[in-house]
């Protein structure tokens, strides 16, 4: 069987508004990535705010999920092919109601965008966030039985201490707690495997994200929070895992998948 290589990206613009006002604009990014399936995260938008956008490319099809707050949260992926079906929630107890999910099926596997819960300052929303991720790998592991799994994102955690510039000052905060780490552990034992630290396992300084204080992006100081996974079954045909520092207009840059399926 001949397969297709797809080149799948994902970011996290954090507010899609702000993005589009910037040189280069989001627009502009989106063209240059030229990608099969673009996934962002934190859009912050309303469907009314969204409409009013008028953010339009042809050739794509568009898939929106949005929080019930305004300007919080919200997902969004544009895709050449048109989905097969569109799930916009995992059935969870906490935080879905907040537009983190596109899940979107085609007809050789499904695409499962996310925007994971922060645990936020003092690990005070630490038992939503456990609460998602059990749900999510759930959710997955169901998705998993009907076709592989192609899932991308802010996980909101740096898994290991290769994955954050700083790890000793930020052991036990939001993002690098044991809690939050064991349980991506679970996740990736749940039957995904990270495509980029299995492409690059001992590649240090390979972030996804820094902070807009004390010029932590000048400086490198960053962390590695957006993923793509994919299920163990199509490892084999990731031909590609990339993070694409050089792109700027958020404090997260892109991440980047090239895969045959």
């Amino acid at each position: 069987m001949a397969y297709d290589e797809l080149r799948l990206v994902s970011w996290n613009v954090n507010g899609l508004r702000a993005v589009l006002k910037k040189e280069p604009g989001f627009e502009e990014i989106f063209h240059v990535m030229n990608a099969d399936v673009f996934a962002i995260q934190e859009t912050k938008l309303q469907d009314d705010q969204r409409a009013k956008l008028g953010i339009e490319f042809p050739g794509y099809h568009q898939t929106w999920s949005f929080a019930e707050r305004k300007g919080y949260s919200g997902t969004a992926v544009w895709s050449r092919e048109e989905p097969l079906s569109v799930r916009h929630h995992i059935g969870c107890e906490v935080a879905d109601d907040e537009g983190r999910i596109c899940a979107l099926e085609f007809p050789t596997y499904w695409f499962v965008n996310v925007y994971t819960p922060n645990a936020q300052n003092e690990l005070k929303r630490i038992d939503t966030r456990l609460a998602w991720d059990e749900r999510f790998r759930e959710f997955l592991s169901e998705l998993a039985q009907e076709k592989p799994v192609v899932t991308c994102g802010d996980f909101n955690v740096a898994h290991e201490e290769i994955d954050l510039k700083n790890p000793g000052p930020n052991r036990g905060n939001a993002g690098f707690s044991d809690e939050e780490r064991e349980s991506f552990t679970k996740l990736l034992d749940s039957g995904l495997v990270d495509t980029f630290r299995a492409r690059h396992p001992d590649l240090e300084g390979a972030y996804s994200w820094w902070s807009y204080r004390f010029r932590a992006r000048q400086k490198n100081a960053g962390w590695r929070i957006d993923y793509f996974l994919v299920s163990e079954s199509i490892a084999d045909r990731v031909t590609g895992a990339s993070i694409l520092n050089e792109v700027y207009g958020s404090d997260h840059c892109p991440v980047e998948l090239t895969i045959r399926l």
